[in-house]
């Protein structure tokens, strides 16, 4: 286990709706933030447990990923700053441009829903240094995680499988579960009341979990990012989103597309006294440190059944030369769930229980998805 990182070291409706949206966002982010083996090791609950508990509550696609189904593959280039040098002798920050392969997707289980449905929106990256070095990010549109322990997360998910009278969650238990969480209270309320993007394009995506900074001269300093788009915002209306086309997502990424290359800037947050690293429940205040990383540009778009991206892990802690780790828990333990997860898809696909995809988007067959992770 490493240490924990602290900055001092280192430079009225109806809840009943919302907290069904709080449950969604959950089961659709699971897997975007894991936990490594080694947690499973010191508890009862094992990796096979959480899957199950995943599939109980948000629903199984066979030959699908359990989370974040529903996605297209994106491709481009990555260039660093001097600023973003300065903090990190990551090679990505060296002033010259890298390849970038990623999966641009939405938050669900649902390889064929509504684009227009989703809450949460999510980029996911594999930037590939000259000498084969990678660094691969699984950001988001929410700022903050629900809960800041995979304790708490595994409880939520349980709260929100639903009961075999009805068919649906017991609305007392998430109702309990969120008075008895007062970051899931603030999550609540952040649901409720930013407004939707129109667009992949003009959304912003956090890394939500703290990283570790490493600089040439030695120091280290507790960071989190997030990427910055160049298109400006746009809000969608609630009905915008009810007349919108299944794909509408792909389709207007691929119109944007034509008329030139995507950016967003990569805004590194540094910590600050009393910032703690291991809780992404927790966001840090806006007066911190803010440095202008890097440029991402994306180019191009594809069905991810055809695309580079089907077959990568992006899995978060997979790290370059100059960046670590914190010691957060919930950025801790991916791989054992992520492993789990993808070999339940390989028997699906070997057993012929892949679904046929059915959108433009999410027009990937079973292989499209098995082979990511």
């Amino acid at each position: 286990m490493t240490r924990r990182i602290t900055t001092g070291q280192r430079k009225h409706r109806s809840p009943l709706p919302w907290l069904a949206l709080i449950a969604f966002i959950a089961g659709s982010v699971i897997l975007g933030f894991g936990w490594l083996a080694d947690w499973f090791d010191t508890r009862r609950d094992t990796a096979s447990d959480f899957t199950d508990a995943i599939e109980a509550s948000a629903g199984k696609h066979p030959g699908f990923r359990r989370a974040h189904s529903k996605g297209v593959c994106v491709s481009g280039w990555f260039q660093g700053s001097p600023q973003g040098h300065a903090l990190s002798i990551a090679p990505m920050f060296d002033g010259q441009k890298v390849p970038v392969l990623g999966r641009l997707s939405i938050g669900g289980a649902d390889p064929h829903g509504a684009d227009a449905s989703a809450r949460v929106r999510s980029m996911a990256l594999q930037l590939t240094s000259a000498d084969g070095q990678q660094w691969r990010m699984a950001m988001n549109s929410f700022p903050f995680f629900a809960v800041p322990t995979v304790d708490a997360f595994l409880a939520q998910t349980r709260a929100q499988a639903p009961d075999p009278a009805t068919g649906k969650p017991d609305p007392e238990k998430m109702k309990a579960f969120v008075a008895a969480n007062p970051s899931a209270q603030r999550f609540q309320r952040w649901a409720q009341q930013e407004p939707w993007s129109t667009s992949w394009a003009n959304t912003v995506y956090n890394g939500v979990n703290a990283f570790v900074f490493h600089a040439v001269d030695g120091s280290t300093r507790a960071v989190r990012w997030h990427m910055q788009p160049q298109a400006p915002f746009e809000e969608m209306s609630a009905e915008q989103r009810a007349q919108a086309d299944t794909d509408y997502l792909y389709e207007e990424l691929r119109q944007r597309l034509q008329q030139g290359p995507l950016r967003w800037a990569m805004q590194v947050t540094v910590a600050g006294d009393g910032d703690d690293a291991a809780d992404p429940s927790t966001p840090w205040p806006d007066s911190r440190p803010q440095v202008m990383a890097g440029t991402l540009e994306l180019v191009s778009a594809e069905p991810q059944a055809e695309g580079a991206c089907r077959d990568i892990n992006f899995d978060p802690l997979v790290l370059p030369k100059g960046v670590t780790g914190s010691d957060d828990p919930i950025l801790a333990a991916r791989s054992a769930v992520y492993s789990v997860s993808f070999n339940r898809r390989q028997q699906e696909i070997a057993a012929g229980r892949a679904p046929e995809a059915t959108s433009k988007e999410g027009g990937n067959g079973a292989m499209g998805e098995e082979s990511r992770r």
